[in-house]
């Protein structure tokens, strides 16, 4: 029997893919669950992947991508964040995730304490464990999710090495405003930590979405097409940062990822000729759907941005056991504990047709009344 590394141990199995595995059980579920965009990729963007295919770019590409698509993207961050970054501070990435990867893998030694406000991404803990780390968790739930500056500060160590952040947030759809980031920039200037900041749902935000690398220069801002533009299977985001950390995932990814998909850098070039606004004005609308539908009954964090809803479970029941309820009414619905160190939330994704949405939403409406 083959011998594990104990690096394997730290981790767990993904609980939001143990939801998408029960679902190909069931029979026509009604899917609240999947994280993903439901617009299918632009015809533009389809036709530039096929015309590399067909033009033969199929090969390994420059490690921290093609120029035409790191300079699109560093034309991108000056528009969003003001930051006027070099061309060596930026690298194609595999995805976000792959970007997370390999920030992790470039800032974090053994025993260095990152701090993960909770919620967070599902990732976030166990890339940190993985690569030998400790997460920290900064608690959010009595500041309306927004990390408190003060709060941060007391949490911090000799050991401390990285704020990881992610705005707008999955699972809680919250947007830092500019006030909370100065807060938060403040104090890692001044203690010398460097800010991971997720922004893989910037362009789905329904209040301003500002950006914390406006305020900290140490910021390494991961930014993705997969979700953006509805091409996740395709896996393309970038990284931009600091020189030494840029250098040092790029080295990174020579040894893992090697490049980004050729094919898919290419097509991303037609990204920005994509018409996003109406994807957003339909995401606002399912929200405020839900919203109307929910929150005379559940009590919800303010949903600013991305494509979730964080629901509290009702009284006498944890998220988990209400998890268990919808998914006995073929309902599928997301645990909180699977974001969380606590278990007495739920996450709802609208990214579903209308009539599904108000399905879901009087099905747990029920269920909470019936509890």
């Amino acid at each position: 029997m083959p011998k594990l590394a104990a690096r394997v141990g730290r981790i767990d199995s993904s609980g939001i893919r143990k939801i998408f595995d029960l679902a190909r059980s069931l029979k026509d579920p009604i899917n609240l669950s999947i994280g993903q965009p439901d617009f299918p990729v632009d015809p533009k963007v389809k036709l530039a992947a096929i015309r590399a295919i067909a033009e033969d770019r199929n090969n390994y590409t420059q490690t921290q991508g093609i120029p035409e698509l790191r300079t699109q993207v560093l034309g991108e961050e000056l528009a969003h964040t003001g930051r006027t970054w070099s061309g060596d501070e930026a690298l194609i990435t595999s995805g976000v995730s792959g970007g997370l990867f390999l920030a992790l893998l470039a800032l974090v030694e053994d025993g260095d304490e990152v701090i993960i406000p909770d919620p967070y991404f599902v990732m976030y803990k166990h890339l940190v464990r993985l690569f030998g780390g400790t997460p920290v968790y900064l608690d959010t739930y009595d500041s309306d999710f927004a990390p408190d500056p003060d709060r941060l500060e007391r949490l911090i160590t000799p050991r401390t090495r990285v704020l990881l952040l992610n705005s707008p947030a999955n699972p809680t759809g919250r947007i830092l405003s500019d006030a909370v980031l100065k807060g938060l920039a403040r104090v890692c200037a001044k203690h010398g930590i460097t800010v991971i900041s997720d922004e893989i749902y910037r362009h789905f935000a329904y209040v301003p979405c500002p950006s914390i690398a406006s305020h900290h220069a140490d910021t390494v801002v991961l930014v993705g097409h997969s979700k953006t533009f509805g091409m996740t299977g395709w896996r393309l985001g970038y990284a931009c940062g600091p020189k030494p950390v840029i250098e040092a995932m790029t080295k990174v990814q020579q040894y893992s990822f090697v490049c980004a998909p050729s094919v898919t850098q290419y097509a991303a070039l037609a990204c920005p000729a994509v018409d996003l606004p109406p994807y957003l004005d339909s995401y606002r609308r399912k929200r405020d759907l839900m919203v109307e539908a929910l929150s005379g009954t559940f009590r919800l964090a303010p949903p600013d941005g991305a494509f979730y809803l964080w629901a509290e479970a009702p009284a006498g029941l944890t998220g988990d056991q209400f998890v268990a309820k919808a998914i006995a009414n073929n309902c599928l619905i997301i645990p909180g504990s699977v974001f969380s160190e606590r278990a007495s939330h739920f996450r709802i994704c609208y990214t579903v047709p209308d009539d599904r949405l108000r399905a879901g939403g009087d099905l747990l409406v029920r269920l909470a009344r019936e509890s």
